[in-house]
């Protein structure tokens, strides 16, 4: 038996630590054949990163937002490393059957973690294996299960290596405990010892063999592991326990932010496009894998098919073919597949001729040269990777994002691969191409003139001053409003943006907006892939607005030195989540760098300033729809609610989806401008979540989310699915019939005497 046990541990521990180093110098080789990106991006801030890195692995910060799950997996992942050395152990055991690790291995404490740790990864793998059983497809039929296409196999086998190798260690300890005489609980063996008591009663040479076989089980079992992972590459279920370390510590954000918000300029072999002067040989948007970066590269080996993002999406929730899983899954597959043939030198230039020599593809495998023809995006019957369906579903919530627990940014891929599609194969929805068209000539998306813009002032009874028309600059008021183009041409959403002047104004707040020389800030059009045209209404809007706030521009458009004020005295407020989030987020990326706040913040702070009292009741049951580029994007969850709080009368519900984890409303990335043919309506799963609650007020804080459910309830309500009294309105509005002064019976004001609220300043 023990030599036997000997034989075959050394065997398998020399071919495993043998392919495994060589799998990580293909996974190099394999990373580097990514796009560079910009020095410094990933790499600024190294003691912070490692500090994000320590923090997301210790404390869990995803996997713990699932309960016991993420406890489960915290005591499998530190256990997998902390318990290196029980290894070493074995392969002592192999020899000697009593023999200890030298100094700590008779130290109590370092038997005691190696106690509690070692039956805590038995029992979080028993945990996991037994959550993995009641969520499998097979027992949650169609899409409700979020392991729905993560392949199952190398999933059991690694739950099972797991629970084998836990149940190796807890053997071996008591075995050591029966073979050095422990005869009474001790701290060393406080779990343990019912196992001691019973070996105990057996001969030397029976404890010798179990021993031996354990040591031997344990041995085997890990580095037949390692053999089949250092074989298969592309496992993301065991790859992740090393990628997910690197992929946190490159994340773009280093404080450990989610990488939602701002998208990423276009690059070209490691630089961003230069839209004045682009380079001959620059490369726009992603049509072959290797044009993703080498971050997204690591990006899809890391995935882990734990399902998080799939189960997030509004898309795979509404019968759409997109899922973030399967996405990312198909392009770490094929990237894999294909990795031989790029190693080789393979690879097509701009007209689709090969760049190798036959020599040097000779020995290529043919699966992998049969995987190089495969278009990245293309239907079933093209052989493509990515269908066109699948990514155009995407509303860009950032839900996928938000979830992953190893950093993976599915939207910067998604619309990567979005941008080569509309600027050179000018594939792409139909019914946007009319959206950008209407950006091209008018500046806003329903291509009406730009006098419409300040059509809403005419229903207000007092002045809104207007930039270059009413004001020189923006130097005598405190706030810019940027209305958006929602907010001053759709009937619906011109409502929130009269009730948001309305309440400034009652508050004392001197504000102005651009009126006809604002234009669209470009978001649908970025989102959608249409970066050249983002970059033409970005520069413009960024320029008009640099002057507005008093800055002098040179000859190439940009801010002198000299007249460059500070980011706090250019104060923009917005109700639109998405321009809030552009003008905030990415117009500094053109030169704008403007302090800009979504107009529930303000009215919150002007709320608990006393500027604003709310006193009439408006009575009913609410439910607050998070808007995703509010909630997600930019992590405004607390002022929509407050003010809500702050409305007497109000009684909120939340639906069960809200804050981090809120649904979307189906309008996003460049959705609203498209037609839904597959699946549900987005926004009727929405509503149809919101009706559960039976409210009285839908109420949310976007233009755009305020359309879609909107629609959606008076779809509802001509079907007889919704009571006729369901409003839909923004916090705006609702805060602006609570402070409206009451009017008694008698026609006279019941807060007459009140003062005058002070204006802010």
């Amino acid at each position: 038996m023990q030599l036997a046990a000997i034989i075959v541990s050394l065997v398998l521990i020399a071919v495993g630590v043998a392919l495994f180093g060589r799998a990580i110098v293909q996974i190099y080789q394999f990373m580097r054949l990514g796009q560079n990106v910009p020095a410094g991006t990933r790499t600024d801030q190294p003691v912070q990163r490692t500090v994000t890195v320590a923090r997301e692995f210790l404390g869990h910060t995803r996997m713990n937002r699932w309960g016991v799950v993420g406890v489960a997996h915290w005591f499998v992942a530190v256990g997998f490393f902390s318990l290196l050395l029980t290894i070493v152990n074995a392969i002592g055991q192999l020899f000697k059957a009593d023999w200890m690790l030298p100094i700590i291995g008779e130290w109590a404490p370092y038997n005691m973690f190696v106690e509690f740790i070692g039956t805590m990864t038995v029992v979080g793998i028993v945990t996991l294996i037994v959550i993995r059983q009641l969520s499998k497809p097979d027992n949650k039929p169609g899409r409700k299960s979020r392991f729905a296409g993560s392949k199952k196999g190398q999933a059991y086998f690694v739950e099972a290596v797991i629970l084998i190798v836990g149940v190796c260690i807890f053997t071996l300890h008591a075995l050591e405990g029966a073979q050095h005489h422990v005869d009474g609980y001790e701290a060393s063996f406080f779990i343990s010892y019912p196992f001691v008591s019973w070996f105990g009663g057996m001969d030397l040479s029976t404890l010798q063999n179990l021993t031996y076989f354990f040591a031997m089980l344990k041995i085997a079992t890990s580095f037949i592991w390692m053999i089949v992972v250092a074989l298969n590459t592309n496992m993301g279920v065991a790859w992740h326990r090393f990628l997910a370390f690197p992929n946190i510590w490159f994340k773009r954000e280093a404080d450990g932010s989610t990488t939602l918000g701002e998208l990423q300029p276009m690059m070209s072999g490691g630089k961003p496009i230069d839209w004045e002067d682009p380079g001959e040989d620059d490369v726009f948007g992603v049509s072959q894998v290797e044009q993703f970066s080498w971050k997204g590269l690591l990006d899809f080996s890391t995935c882990t098919e734990c399902g998080r993002c799939q189960s997030q999406c509004p898309a795979w929730n509404t019968g759409k073919p997109l899922s973030p899983k399967l996405l990312i899954m198909s392009l770490r597959d094929h990237a894999h597949a294909k990795a031989p043939y790029l190693l080789a030198g393979g690879g097509k230039d701009m007209e689709g001729n090969e760049k190798a020599t036959e020599e040097q593809l000779k020995d290529v495998p043919a699966a992998a040269l049969a995987e190089a023809e495969r278009p990245l995006i293309g239907t079933a019957e093209e052989n493509g990777v990515i269908d066109p369906d699948v990514l155009w579903s995407c509303t860009s919530c950032g839900a996928c994002v938000e979830q992953c627990p190893v950093d993976i940014e599915h939207i910067d891929h998604i619309v990567d691969m979005r941008r080569y599609q509309v600027m050179i194969e000018s594939a792409f929805p139909s019914e946007a191409g009319t959206m950008l068209k209407n950006l091209e000539k008018k500046g806003n998306p329903w291509g009406l003139a730009k006098k419409q813009r300040l059509e809403w002032l005419k229903e207000l009874d007092f002045e809104v001053p207007v930039v270059g028309k009413d004001i020189e600059d923006l130097t005598e008021v405190e706030y810019l409003y940027w209305v958006g183009c929602a907010g001053s041409l759709e009937d619906r959403a011109k409502k929130t943006t009269k009730a948001f002047a309305e309440l400034l104004h009652m508050a004392g707040v001197k504000f102005a907006i651009m009126g006809g020389d604002e234009k669209c800030t470009g978001d649908s059009a970025r989102r959608l892939g249409n970066e050249p045209l983002f970059q033409q209404l970005g520069q413009e809007n960024v320029m008009a607005l640099n002057m507005a706030f008093g800055e002098e521009l040179d000859d190439d458009g940009k801010v002198t030195p000299e007249s460059a004020k500070p980011k706090t005295a250019k104060k923009i407020v917005a109700t639109c989540p998405h321009c809030l989030n552009t003008l905030g987020n990415e117009y500094p990326q053109l030169g704008g760098d403007y302090e800009v706040i979504h107009h529930t913040q303000l009215l919150q702070h002007l709320i608990d300033e006393g500027k604003l009292i709310p006193v009439t009741p408006v009575e009913g049951l609410i439910t607050y729809h998070d808007p995703c580029y509010l909630g997600r994007h930019n992590k405004i969850y607390t002022p929509p609610r407050e003010i809500m709080t702050a409305v007497p009368g109000l009684r909120q519900q939340e639906m069960h989806r809200h804050k981090e984890r809120g649904f979307c409303c189906g309008a996003g990335g460049a959705r609203m401008w498209m037609e839904e043919r597959i699946g549900k309506r987005i926004n009727n799963e929405r509503v149809d979540e919101a009706l559960s609650l039976n409210p009285d007020i839908v109420s949310t804080a976007c233009p755009f989310c305020l359309v879609m459910l909107t629609d959606s309830v008076n779809g509802k309500k001509n079907d007889g699915k919704a009571q006729e009294s369901l409003q839909v309105v923004d916090v705006a509005q609702l805060l602006l019939d609570s402070v409206k002064t009451p009017v008694d019976p008698a026609g006279e004001s019941e807060t007459a005497d009140e003062p005058e609220p002070e204006p802010v300043k």
